[in-house]
């Protein structure tokens, strides 16, 4: 089923979230391949939880649409439940970002060049994982909305300032996107 994508102004997008215990009343399978299903609908390559209203400690990825930029994001396709960043590079790289709950609005974002990461797949068996490059920048802003945190938060005072007006036009629901979306 596909899910409605928060866009910014949503407060489930700056509301902490919760780990996950495999006893959980949710049905975390079920939601793991509606979000996939939305993820393949809009034409993403990663969507947190809270990007579809709930305030838990999951998201999904889906790289096979990028393989052809970049080779390595081919068969990355997984879910990562209560992750924990354990190691970031002092390595960076800048990149052009966008977001499903931003849209129409790119850029560039300084991140870490490598990371390390902890995190329960849909079986809730615990892995732990080195990602580099574009797989790494994929994750990371994944995490960062399960942080409560949005790409544009790690942009430069200057060009918060060009976005300011496109931001406030998306929480008034003055925005037009080619997916389903709650605003």
């Amino acid at each position: 089923m596909i899910l409605p994508i928060y866009l910014y102004g949503q407060p489930a997008l700056r509301k902490p979230t919760e780990e996950i215990a495999p006893d959980t009343d949710l049905n975390i399978k079920q939601l793991i391949a509606d979000m996939h299903e939305t993820l393949t609908g809009a034409e993403g390559c990663g969507l947190a939880a809270p990007q579809v209203g709930k305030s838990i400690r999951l998201f999904v990825v889906d790289g096979s649409e990028l393989k052809d930029d970049y080779p390595e994001c081919a068969d990355f396709k997984q879910a990562f439940i209560n992750p924990v960043i354990l190691e970031q590079s002092e390595e960076t790289v800048s990149y052009s970002e966008g977001c499903l709950s931003l849209p129409g609005i790119s850029e560039n974002v300084v991140r870490p060049k490598t990371i390390t990461i902890r995190y329960q797949d849909e079986d809730f068996n615990e892995h732990t994982d080195t990602f580099t490059d574009f797989k790494a920048r994929i994750v990371l802003h994944e995490y960062d909305h399960l942080e409560a945190h949005v790409f544009t938060d790690r942009i430069s005072p200057i060009r918060k300032q060009f976005v300011r007006s496109k931001l406030a036009n998306i929480a008034k629901g003055k925005t037009v996107s080619r997916y389903k979306y709650k605003h």
